[in-house]
């Protein structure tokens, strides 16, 4: 499956050449604008999937994960506030902090057992597959 970029016919010259400035940054930063969601990998084993987000900077209560329908959603929100005084000037700047990422869960994900874990800003996400999904071994008789 090959995921491509939605590009609305309405949009304009301008507006898709600064979209094409963003999305080419390899850090996806630009004059202190990140992009707000985490890297993700997704891979499949044979008895589930293993989903791991880096989330540097959070901790565990920092982070929210939830499933409604057939979504699975990674989400976080946060407000920092620094304040600086220097030479008679208050510099306060505010950096809001938020993302969620949501994940189209497979057929065969078994909803009562997923496994959360959170350890060095890495969010690992367990999903175990419906044991009638697993590969299941016929026993052969003799006569």
């Amino acid at each position: 499956m090959n995921l491509v970029k939605y590009q609305p016919l309405t949009t304009g010259l301008l507006d898709m050449e600064i979209d094409r400035l963003f999305d080419d940054l390899p850090d996806g930063t630009f004059w202190g604008f990140e992009r707000n969601y985490p890297k993700v990998d997704v891979r499949e084993e044979k008895d589930g999937y293993v989903l791991e987000a880096d989330l540097p900077g959070l901790s565990e209560k920092d982070i929210e994960v939830r499933i409604e329908h057939n979504l699975l959603t990674i989400s976080s929100a946060r407000k920092e506030e620094k304040e600086e005084k220097k030479n008679g000037y208050l510099v306060r700047e505010r950096r809001d902090y938020s993302f969620a990422r949501s994940f189209a869960l497979p057929e065969d994900v078994n909803r009562e057992h997923i496994d959360a874990q959170f350890k060095n800003g890495v969010l690992i996400l367990t999903l175990a597959k419906k044991p009638e999904a697993q590969p299941k071994k016929i026993e052969i008789k003799g006569a």
